[in-house]
């Protein structure tokens, strides 16, 4: 018994020695989670409605810090130190459900929330929101960024008149349409190039959103390669309200997810 306490009590102590030293690494490196949504349908990269509401639900809930997009950019380059529940909320393409379900419960919540726009597309494809939806969701506090003109991935493009188009002339069609700045930008499908973000901050974008491309895991460094976090649970059993859904769904918020991503290659 004495030697197996003798072995226990040293080993025991490694283990917490081990966990200080990792939670001393990992502190330090908290940001603020961006969360992103598509839309509100029951494959791929979407999010069923139920669980959306539960998701913001929890959110207000549990007291989470629900600040915007541009809120976050400026606090960063401020060094502004937010608290540890911190969360940024933001929707890809413009999609109509973004108006018929995730409008009333973001408004009902008071949460901000950034929708990037295909622009030329709004108005005329069915499945995205028109001009007027739009317009009502800027005046109830959702900003709106953009997301090129015609969804084309950045990468791709080897022209500088096209690729200036659909990152400027994008901002343009919204400005445009809404008589308000647009000042955040999103990559169709992540991708990005570094002339790309060179034209962005000279169209006046103040940042741009990527996926797990961006150099900088904690977001310090270069806001015009945002990383975020894509929520997919539209699969029942990643529901907020399941052990499985709700650690997920926590570990996506905690501000310290991206620092385990896998990053992607490539543009």
């Amino acid at each position: 018994m004495k030697n197996m306490k003798r072995t226990i009590i040293p080993a025991l102590g490694l283990v917490i020695l081990a966990c200080v030293l990792f939670w001393s690494w990992l502190y330090p490196r908290y940001t603020v989670p961006i969360l992103t949504y598509h839309d509100f349908g029951n494959a791929g990269i979407q999010v069923t409605p139920e669980n959306f509401r539960k998701q913001m639900a929890f959110l207000k809930e549990k007291h989470y810090n629900v600040i915007s997009l541009g809120e976050l950019v400026e606090g960063v380059r401020a060094a502004k130190k937010f608290p540890r529940n911190s969360v940024v909320i933001t929707f890809d393409d413009g999609y109509k459900d973004n108006y018929t379900i995730a409008y009333p419960v973001l408004k009902s919540l008071k949460f901000p929330a950034t929708i990037f726009l295909i622009s030329d597309n709004i108005g005329k494809d069915s499945n995205l929101m028109d001009w007027e939806q739009v317009r009502q969701m800027s005046k109830g506090g959702i900003s709106f960024g953009g997301h090129t003109r015609h969804h084309v991935y950045i990468p791709s493009i080897k022209d500088d008149n096209v690729l200036w188009d659909e990152t400027a002339g994008c901002k343009q069609v919204i400005e445009k349409n809404l008589g308000v700045a647009v000042e955040y930008f999103s990559y169709p499908k992540g991708g990005f190039t570094r002339q790309a973000q060179d034209m962005l901050i000279k169209a006046g974008y103040k940042g741009a959103c990527a996926t797990n491309r961006g150099s900088d895991p904690l977001n310090r460094s270069d806001m015009y390669e945002l990383i975020r976090i894509s929520i997919r649970d539209c699969d029942p059993y990643l529901s907020i309200s399941n052990l499985f859904g709700a650690i997920s769904f926590r570990s996506k918020l905690s501000g310290y997810y991206n620092i385990f991503r896998r990053k992607k290659s490539g543009g």
